[in-house]
């Protein structure tokens, strides 16, 4: 029997989706390709052996918006954290308390105020901003009224870099605010692509204040909800059905699925990278797969490792963002060195520690003895350095990036780990052959602005095809990327109109 939605992929987009259109009335089959939900959005137990569920993939929440939440009465709870980030340098650092503004300011030194300026200014954006990214796409000149000046010149017009030049004096903290512009993204400061820009522009709109907000439950609980939600509105989630190919004649869409079946439905749903779409259309233009550029590291620790700054506390170092070896040079200096085929001498790379804000993760054993869960995320790691010996890359990019936050720790971290066996690594190639994820890249492709730049998309979804009966609601939709919903509401929202997703 024909259904009226084909959902592929019940990654949090695509049960995202699936909601929304089963609400309205629809009904909605999701497809996907794994023997799980929550694609990339998933609490795992990484270490078999113990208690713990770990956020493998994402693992914390800022672009989800509360409309979304609201909408499909999601039961979800985001905590927010007191400690924005910690940057060890030398023996000491800085310590971006916002419990605490008279301490972030001596720690800033200099820049407090340039500090003060900048993100006074991403906070006017996000929430002037981020209300659009669930409505019609707008133009760029509308953006740019909304935004003013110098917001617009800053964020969109100029490279990243020559704006932090002019801002701040700090290499450390010239690289601390670099570091929202890198995220996922292989870019240069100076980059004429803007790449970096978009990216840091996505990172400080979130739910209209910037903040990156912990799950309780971990990532899981996120997908959790947006699974019951679909679910009680009757749409049907099938695991283990890899979809093969789109017949999207204008008369009659076909659905093939890995086991020969084939599914008449009237419109797609596509939660699958722009590349992966054309695939399964047949329309494949050859344009070189996306590459992520991300080392991904979860570990089960029997204790934080201590910090040599003696004014820190390892709570303090680890519940916000800990910035190892992130200065402006040093991230320069690793694309550099990564662009030419070599593993960054000295990797820049960001640790956290989701226990620490949120314990139901882990089992009372655990919790008793004092564990902790610490996610690693390198930067300028693209899978271009893993594909001709994906093993031994991954060994040494391992490696590197250990010593690399060995060297601002006052104790090695593999002396930290509740066993030897509690680390898990990785690579961009690792993320393309779990999560189905082209290249590693965890936006599906380069983020794309929250405008139209081009005119004739003004009031269009930013989700739209070729084909009037094909949506992408995934991360490579125009206002993709990141833990979001975003994608999944707008595709529904093309298909059916604002005031079916409304009723």
């Amino acid at each position: 029997m024909p259904v009226d939605a084909v959902v592929i992929g019940a990654g949090h987009n695509g049960l995202t989706c699936a909601a929304y259109l089963a609400r309205a009335g629809r009904s909605v089959l999701v497809l996907e390709g794994s023997d799980h939900v929550g694609g990339a959005a998933r609490s795992v137990r990484t270490f078999p052996a113990y208690d713990a569920r770990l956020s493998a993939y994402a693992y914390l929440v800022s672009l989800l918006p509360q409309q979304v939440i609201d909408e499909l009465g999601l039961e979800l709870t985001l905590v927010h954290r007191r400690i924005s980030s910690y940057t060890p340098v030398g023996d000491g650092g800085i310590l971006v308390d916002t419990g605490d503004p008279v301490r972030t300011a001596a720690d800033l030194g200099p820049d407090a105020q340039a500090w003060e300026d900048f993100y006074g200014m991403t906070g006017a954006v996000a929430r002037r901003l981020f209300g659009t990214m669930t409505e019609p796409l707008r133009s760029a000149d509308d953006v740019r009224a909304l935004l003013g000046e110098p917001a617009w010149t800053d964020l969109v017009q100029r490279p990243l870099g020559e704006t932090l030049e002019r801002r701040f004096v700090s290499d450390a903290v010239r690289g601390v605010v670099l570091t929202d512009g890198l995220i996922g993204t292989f870019a240069r400061a100076h980059g004429a692509d803007l790449l970096a820009n978009r990216c840091l522009l996505y990172h400080v709109i979130g739910r209209g204040t910037g903040d990156w907000d912990v799950p309780v439950g971990g990532m899981g609980a996120v997908t959790d909800a947006l699974l019951r939600a679909a679910e009680s509105h009757g749409a049907q989630v099938e695991t283990s059905s890899p979809v093969t190919a789109i017949d999207a004649d204008e008369a009659d869409t076909v659905v093939h699925t890995a086991d020969g079946r084939r599914v008449r439905t009237r419109q797609v749903f596509a939660n699958v990278a722009p590349t992966v779409l054309d695939r399964l259309l047949g329309e494949d233009r050859g344009p070189a797969a996306p590459e992520g550029a991300q080392l991904k590291v979860n570990l089960l620790l029997s204790r934080l490792p201590a910090v040599k700054d003696e004014t820190v506390t390892p709570e303090q170092a680890f519940s916000g963002t800990c910035h190892v070896n992130e200065g402006y040079q040093q991230l320069e200096l690793a694309h550099a060195q990564a662009a030419s085929g070599r593993i960054p001498s000295l990797p820049p790379c960001e640790l956290y520690c989701h226990s620490l804000s949120d314990g139901s993760i882990l089992g009372r054993g655990l919790v008793e003895a004092g564990a902790h869960t610490l996610t690693l995320f390198g930067l300028h790691m693209p899978a271009r350095l893993f594909r001709a010996d994906p093993d031994g890359a991954r060994r040494e990019a391992l490696r590197a990036t250990l010593a690399s936050v060995d060297a601002v720790l006052a104790e090695p971290l593999q002396e930290c780990l509740l066993d030897p066996t509690t680390l898990e690594v990785r690579s961009p190639l690792d993320v393309e052959a779990s999560v189905g994820m082209p290249g590693g890249h965890i936006f599906h492709g380069d983020l794309q602005w929250p405008f139209a730049e081009d005119r004739r998309d003004v009031g269009r979804w930013g989700v739209e095809t070729r084909h009037h009966n094909v949506f992408c609601c995934g991360a490579g939709a125009r206002r993709g990327g990141g833990v979001s919903g975003i994608p999944g509401r707008n595709a529904a929202a093309a298909a059916l109109g604002e005031a079916a997703l409304q009723g």
